[in-house]
């Protein structure tokens, strides 16, 4: 059977920029793999995110997975507990909760950092174990995760108003005044003391720049169809985060852990693609989810991220090329959504995809591959959950 392979890197696309001579991260970016491929492949745009939903990974992996967000989406907690296979209940509400740093917590607070410093696990996962304890016999259970993405898990929370609470993402209101969210926790007293108790422990906890938990994205547990009975292939995904991982565990795919694997532009990249294509001996589809362009581009570094997208194209797409180009295959590059730096968060914007054929490369592709040859390319997909019953046929 013929195989096909997902070459994600998260939050690659973007917007024009100054520094960059007006443009976009991945124009500027090295990419000789990349501009290789373009005249040899289908190029086009697809709309990963819903109308009326936000431009989170969660529901723009979703449906590059092939699932509508509008029917299976619950939350981004939902999916990080699929991930770690915690044990739940129907009317449990998991929430996502990232270590963040806050000026104060209070209405005059500011969103310094969503991710404290991009905190270690090791530094983070004893200061979330702390908060387990002191939370112990409420109806909060603080979860240790990886870094600064951790779980908190609401025993019967689906019943109660904190449900419909509307937290914003850390990562999107960066700079801002937290006061709105603030009024939002209000109204659940409980989760409110929760999160002022943890703050009081934070604040004066030396070994990290963590100030404050962020709880968001809260949710029913995950319940996804199965992927080998709805594409008919076995597959899996590789990524460090556990979004992916847990979409992955959901739909029943395996999920290959790679030791290393960190999120960041530090990530093992030849444990990754090692471990897809050993994967590709047994299995039909892998899906490699690379963090580090849309971390980039959270931080405003336009420069670190068109390293990430470089690294992404020489450590990621070069060795998977070099070795399925004498199998019969289906090699996809895309993103999940735009990342725009002088944003610093995600943005809604049809994603640029590439799609080449091993055994069937067509010769009328753009010169190289980006936002805009993607765009004049003329070949628009409206439903991102699309993109695998299109490569899989034999139309494109």
């Amino acid at each position: 059977m013929p195989k096909t392979v997902f070459l994600v890197a998260d939050g690659m696309a973007g917007w024009p920029l100054d520094a960059l001579g007006d443009r976009t991260s991945l124009q500027a970016a090295a990419t000789p793999v990349l501009d290789r491929l373009a005249p040899l492949s289908r190029v086009g745009l697809c709309r990963t995110v819903p109308e009326g939903m936000p431009p989170g990974s969660d529901v723009a992996n979703m449906s590059l997975l092939g699932y509508d967000p509008k029917t299976h989406h619950t939350g981004r907690g939902p999916i990080e507990a699929a991930a770690q296979g915690l044990s739940l209940d129907p009317d449990d509400l998991v929430w996502r909760m990232n270590l963040v740093n806050v000026t104060e917590l209070s209405d005059a607070g500011v969103m310094l950092d969503y991710s404290s410093g991009h905190i270690s696990t090791a530094v983070s996962a004893p200061l979330v174990a702390r908060l387990a304890d002191m939370a112990a016999g409420g109806p909060f259970q603080p979860v240790p995760g990886i870094q600064y993405r951790h779980l908190l898990v609401q025993r019967g929370g689906a019943l109660t108003d904190a449900a419909r609470l509307a937290i914003r993402p850390p990562h999107d209101i960066l700079d801002q005044p937290i006061a709105q969210d603030l009024a939002s926790f209000a109204t659940f007293p409980e989760l409110e003391a929760f999160l002022r108790d943890a703050h009081e422990f934070l604040r004066t906890e030396p070994t990290s720049q963590a100030t404050s938990v962020w709880p968001w994205g809260q949710g029913r547990p995950l319940i996804l169809p199965s992927f080998a009975e709805r594409f008919g292939l076995r597959g899996a995904v590789v990524s460090a985060v556990d979004l992916v991982k847990g979409l992955g565990r959901a739909a029943g795919m395996d999920v290959l852990e790679i030791e290393g694997a960190t999120g960041l532009i530090d990530t093992n990249y030849a444990g990754k693609v090692e471990a897809a294509l050993e994967f590709l001996k047994q299995g039909d589809f892998v899906y490699v989810h690379v963090e580090a362009p849309d971390e980039c581009g959270h931080m405003g570094d336009a420069l670190l991220k068109k390293r990430a997208i470089e690294l992404f194209d020489e450590r990621i797409v070069a060795p998977v090329l070099a070795a399925l180009d004498g199998e019969d295959a289906t090699i996809v590059v895309t993103c999940d959504h735009f990342t725009p730096v002088v944003r610093r968060t995600h943005t809604e914007d049809p994603v640029p995809f590439l799609i080449y054929r091993t055994r069937a490369p067509r010769c009328d592709g753009p010169a190289v591959f980006d936002e805009d040859t993607a765009k004049a390319a003329d070949m628009f997909l409206p439903n991102g959950l699309d993109l695998i019953p299109f490569c899989l046929g034999r139309d494109a």
